[in-house]
């Protein structure tokens, strides 16, 4: 009897095997959907719709990039998470801010490491240091000495809302600095820079993607970088670690599936991802963002998610961040 049971077993685990690699064979069948938890305009929209119309030349199929912003990401991560698992909804966002919700939302309506099937991280950008050009100071030093004589005179642009990694990178800086802001919070970086630009708040941190095109305009003015060392796009930009010794931070893209989605069609999607990450023109689009391709297994995707999660726990809660 045992026999017979394991035997109908291997049989069932084959069938589901085999059927799971022909879905991933004929994937995909239909329209894909990419969910960007961000108003349009921001690093993430911006790399989905890249991304978006390569797969679609890629694979003879449409795929919709849409903007569901709200609750600093998690409105569409959530839709994303209790969405149906076979791979036609895509979720794109900057996973540093994924990995903060799993801390800071006490109630969130889904878990960051159990509901999600990490595809690939897409980039990296640091983040810029960005002033409103009726702002007196031009330098991190003059910043943090404005700030000091002035405190809680200086407004700080939470660009995605309050706990989000822009936000993390101003609580960071201010209490490295020993200065006092004030915080503003925002659904997307795009109205943040809008409202720098017209000097209705004083500065932020926001991805290099979406924020050096409007440094280049002369809509705001660059401070400075967070990434470890000057950018060669850059070499005149200084590091915010040259006055702040330690500090780093940016923003990190990533694709991830609900969880349940088949393997095969998480590899396949990987795959073609990757394929696209590594052409001379997303490169080069990439580079003149101000961002480097990061690609990764699925694996390395979830180590590096389980990492982050942990590293945002700290920070929160040494520092008492609590949303408004």
């Amino acid at each position: 009897m045992k026999s017979k049971l394991l035997t109908f077993l291997l049989i069932a685990f084959a069938c589901l095997g085999a059927n799971a690699q022909t879905t991933a064979i004929n994937f995909p069948a239909k329209p894909i959907k990419i969910i960007v938890p961000f108003p349009a305009g921001g690093t993430s929209d911006v790399l989905a719709r890249l991304i978006g119309q390569k797969l679609g030349d890629a694979w003879g199929q449409v795929v919709v990039v849409e903007n569901k912003p709200g609750a600093s990401g998690n409105l569409g991560a959530e839709m994303v998470a209790h969405a149906t698992p076979d791979g036609y909804t895509l979720l794109l966002m900057d996973v540093g801010t994924l990995a903060i919700s799993q801390t800071l939302y006490t109630s969130l309506p889904f878990n960051v490491l159990k509901d999600f099937a990490p595809v690939t991280m897409v980039a990296y950008s640091p983040h810029l240091l960005v002033a409103s050009n009726k702002t007196s100071f031009n330098t991190t030093a003059e910043l943090i000495a404005y700030a000091k004589k002035n405190p809680g005179k200086l407004n700080f642009a939470s660009a995605a809302g309050s706990g989000s990694a822009n936000h993390l990178a101003g609580v960071i800086f201010a209490k490295q600095a020993g200065i006092e802001w004030a915080y503003i919070p925002y659904k997307g970086g795009a109205q943040a820079i809008t409202d720098l630009g017209a000097g209705q708040v004083d500065v932020t941190f926001n991805g290099m993607t979406a924020t050096y095109p409007h440094v280049k305009s002369g809509l705001i003015k660059l401070i400075a970088v967070s990434s470890p060392k000057r950018l060669e796009t850059l070499p005149g930009t200084p590091t915010v670690a040259e006055t702040l010794p330690g500090f780093l931070t940016g923003s990190w893209q990533g694709i991830l599936a609900p969880a349940g989605t088949p393997a095969p069609i998480i590899e396949k999607l990987n795959l073609q991802i990757l394929k696209i990450l590594k052409t001379p023109e997303i490169k080069e689009a990439l580079k003149t963002a101000g961002a480097d391709a990061a690609p990764t297994t699925p694996q390395e995707f979830s180590r590096w998610l389980q990492q982050e999660v942990q590293r945002s726990a700290k920070v929160i809660k040494d520092n008492n961040i609590k949303l408004d």
